[in-house]
Order: C-alpha cells, then sequence, then structure tokens
C-alpha cells in the first residue's frame, strides 16, 4: 500500500515558517535540562562525544543544547529561511538541507537521530526507515514536543479559545498546534491521555512500529506578556492565517491575558514528551 502525498495544507503550513524565522527564534521556548537526561537515561547511552544528527533543526534551538551536553552535532533543516536562521547564530555547526524523509546521510553514521518539534512533519512510513538507515545498531532515535500542560486552568482556557478561533477551518481536528505543539483533543483531558495519543499517532501508517518507550518531563518559563502571544503567532495555524486575522485573535487575547496577569509576566508551563525507539 502506498502512502498518500502530504495534503497542501500540511506543506503550506510546514513552509510557513520560513517566513518568520526570526520571530521563532526569538520567542519560541527552549528545553529543560532534565529533557536530555530523561533522553540518555531512555536511550541508555551518553550524548557526550555521541554523534548525534538534528533533523528539522530549524533555527536550532535544539541543536544548541545538544551541542551544549558534548554531542557532535549535524543539523538537517529543509527551510530556507530557518537555515538562514541557523547559519547566523551557528555558523560552526555543520547544517545540511533536507528532509526527514529523505536524509542526505551516510547508513549506519550516528549514535542518535533527534526530531524536536518536527517529526510530525515527515511521513513515518518513510521517516522511520530512513532513521533506522542511518543509525549505528543501538543507536536512538528521539521524539519531542513541547506541550501545553493543560491541567493548568489559564493554559486549558487559552487552547480552548484557540480551537473555537479556528472552528470551521476544521484545523484544530487535525491535531494543529495550540499554544505549543499539540492540540486540544476531545477526551485527552491529562497529561498521560495526551501523552499516549501523541505517542500513539507518531507511528502511524508504519507497517511494524519500532519497540519504544516514552516519558514527559514537566518545566516553565516566566516570560513577558508580549514574548508570550509573539510565540503563539508563530506557530504554522497562525502564520497560514496571515496578519490580519492572526493580529486581531492575538489583541484580544492580549486583553485577556493582562486581566490574568497584571504585571505583565506569563508563566508558560510546558511538559515535554519524550519517545525514544533504539535500532537493534
Amino acid at each position: 500500500m502506498t502512502t498518500p502525498p502530504p495534503s497542501s495544507s500540511h506543506t503550506t503550513r510546514a513552509h510557513s515558517f520560513n517566513t518568520a524565522a526570526a520571530q521563532y527564534a526569538a520567542n519560541r521556548p527552549s528545553y529543560p535540562p532534565a529533557l536530555f537526561t530523561t533522553l540518555e537515561d531512555l536511550a541508555d547511552r551518553p550524548l557526550k562525544g555521541a554523534k548525534v544528527v538534528d533533523v528539522g533543526a530549524g533555527t536550532g534551538i535544539a541543536t544548541t543544547l545538544l551541542h551544549a551536553r558534548g554531542a557532535d552535532v549535524i543539523a538537517v533543516e529543509p527551510g530556507e529561511g530557518m537555515a538562514a536562521e541557523f547559519r547566523r547564530t551557528l555558523p560552526d555547526i555543520p547544517l545540511v538541507r533536507g528532509t526527514g524523509d529523505a536524509l542526505p546521510l551516510a547508513t549506519a553514521s550516528a549514535d542518535f537521530l533527534t526530531y524536536a518539534q518536527s517529526w510530525h512533519w515527515t511521513t513515518p512510513a518513510h521517516s522511520l526507515p530512513e532513521a533506522f538507515r542511518v543509525l549505528r545498531p543501538g543507536g536512538a532515535l528521539a521524539l519531542w514536543w513541547n506541550t501545553d500542560a493543560l491541567d493548568i486552568p489559564w493554559i486549558a482556557a487559552q487552547a480552548q479559545r484557540i480551537e473555537r478561533y479556528f472552528e470551521g477551518a476544521h484545523l484544530t481536528k487535525q491535531g494543529i498546534a495550540t499554544g505549543q505543539g499539540i492540540a486540544t483533543e476531545q477526551g485527552a483531558a491529562t497529561k498521560q491521555s495526551a501523552a499516549e495519543l501523541r505517542t500513539e499517532r507518531a507511528f502511524q501508517g508504519v507497517p511494524e512500529p519500532p519497540l519504544h518507550t516514552h516519558r514527559t518531563v514537566r518545566w516553565s518559563r516566566r516570560v513577558p506578556v508580549d514574548t508570550h502571544l509573539a510565540n503563539i503567532g508563530s506557530h504554522s495555524i497562525f502564520l497560514v492565517l496571515g496578519k490580519e486575522g492572526t493580529e486581531a485573535f492575538l489583541a484580544e487575547e492580549r486583553a485577556r491575558l493582562l486581566e490574568a496577569f497584571p504585571d505583565g509576566q506569563v508563566e508558560e508551563v510546558y511538559d515535554v514528551l519524550v519517545i525514544v525507539a533504539t535500532r537493534s
């Protein structure tokens, strides 16, 4: 059975980041040190000294942290705008243009393949065998996403407002990001169920999903309201919506947030879901 090509809307959203690379780099959250400790634990091997390929590296948020852990990192990024921002900020880290569905890398050449916020832009029936081709025996495929902590009342309320705003476009029912990477799913009311839903979908369409495990790591950051709003606006669902529609939503959202956070500082809370599959 052949895998259908990505929809035009999916492709449009995937390319939308190239027009907002600087906004993405300036406002997107990073990842906590505990994530990388968890990754090493699940993979049963250290990042220090490992050959790591960071696929869908974007502006280099995860690449920077992997390099700081002592990994020897090569980045892979398909987008021209994102690649330009990456090279501007990380000129000493190798970057090649390519996608997870067709990696421009040698067979059995990496100890880790990492996908930070990027696996959902691939077609797993293609990207999984490609990942296992590039990994050395015993190497680890690691996927992770910053996900909204929907048990925090103000975050859940904001996610619901985003979902309502996009109702009619049939976007929020397709796993589109709210706030930070995973949509509010009907019935995904707990952290565990949301993690299991994302994990289940990670290898959708793969004839034989690999053995894998997952874990969530909670963390938070405190940022100005305008940084939080710029973060929201850097997500593909808003980038493809257009300036007028995005600004209308963010203006209303800014007023709501200032009521809840009169000091103008928002504490964003995230659960990083990390999934690790090891090549035998």
